[in-house]
């Protein structure tokens, strides 16, 4: 008989792409452990150590606003800036408000620069262009190299003034209508004398001008006149006698000073009737104040020693 032969099972060697898998996957394995005890230590479970916060870079240093009066021999003209510049600081309190003076009170603006550091802004406590706004201001700005600064245009022309000045025409019992029984047109008609220290820069007499101009317009058409205490505008007693001639008689005289003082004393000294105080610390005039600040800081980056804006 012829011996029957059973074929074994058929040899199938496992694929190679299994082998390699399994390889793979032990790797991984191994690494994951190898990572997990990495993080032990003898006595314990070793921290790992916390990432370092990013540094913030230094918060910038706002710049000061240095309100810059011209200053008096009378005791009150610095009675009222120091209280001007109180309004301001009570207005951005976010920002560092000093106080300079051009001449005869302290301190004196380089006193006032000489103590800073960083950005300044001098805001001129001045009402028009004039020798002080063109040539005292930028030369004290450029005796501080230590400094970047600029120079903020004057607080005149502005409406803001024309407000004041009615507020304190207003204040001192002068009202733009007619009196009782008064005719219209007639010699008691309400007249306004904008009394300014006056300059021989034809640029100051302009912004002064312009000021008489709002102010009319403010008080609904009043006739103002400019008069002055020096210069060569007419005086205070020229510009009523030219009112009178117009046939107004009732005749006020509005003070366009910052504060009280010598020339201040002149003017309303002058008047026929009704004489205004100064600008003062009124609380437009402070509006005013931080306004020329953001103007001059939002015209140009400070990239110059000294910097002269809107004059």
């Amino acid at each position: 008989m012829t011996a029957s032969h059973r074929p074994g099972p058929p040899d199938h060697p496992a694929p190679a792409g299994s082998l390699d898998s399994t390889a793979q996957l032990m790797t991984r394995i191994t690494a994951q452990l190898s990572s997990q005890l990495g993080h032990l230590a003898p006595g314990g479970p070793r921290r790992r150590p916390r990432p370092r916060p990013l540094s913030r870079p230094a918060a910038r240093r706002p710049p000061t606003l240095v309100a810059v009066a011209h200053g008096s021999r009378d005791p009150e003209a610095l009675r009222t800036v120091t209280a001007l510049v109180d309004r301001v600081r009570a207005l951005r309190p976010d920002l560092p408000v000093r106080l300079g003076h051009v001449e005869l009170n302290h301190p004196l603006l380089a006193e006032t620069l000489a103590a800073l550091h960083g950005e300044a802004v001098l805001v001129p406590l001045l009402l028009g262009r004039g020798y002080h706004i063109k040539r005292d201001l930028p030369d004290a700005a450029a005796a501080a190299p230590h400094l970047s600064v600029r120079v903020a245009a004057p607080l005149g022309p502005h409406p803001l003034l024309a407000e004041a000045l009615h507020a304190r025409l207003a204040e001192a019992g002068w009202t733009p209508g007619r009196t009782p029984g008064e005719a219209p047109g007639g010699l008691s008609a309400a007249g306004v004398v904008l009394a300014a220290a006056g300059s021989r820069d034809r640029d100051s007499a302009a912004d002064t001008a312009r000021t008489a101009a709002l102010l009319s317009a403010r008080l609904g058409g009043v006739p103002v006149l400019p008069g002055y205490a020096s210069g060569t505008g007419p005086t205070v007693a020229e510009a009523v006698r030219a009112l009178t001639g117009r046939g107004r008689g009732r005749i006020a005289v509005a003070s366009y000073f910052a504060a009280p003082g010598r020339f201040a004393t002149q003017c309303a000294a002058a008047a026929p009737g009704i004489a205004a105080a100064p600008l003062g610390d009124h609380a437009a005039v402070a509006r005013l104040v931080v306004h020329r600040c953001e103007e001059a800081l939002a015209s140009a980056p400070m990239s110059h020693p000294a910097v002269t804006v809107g004059v």
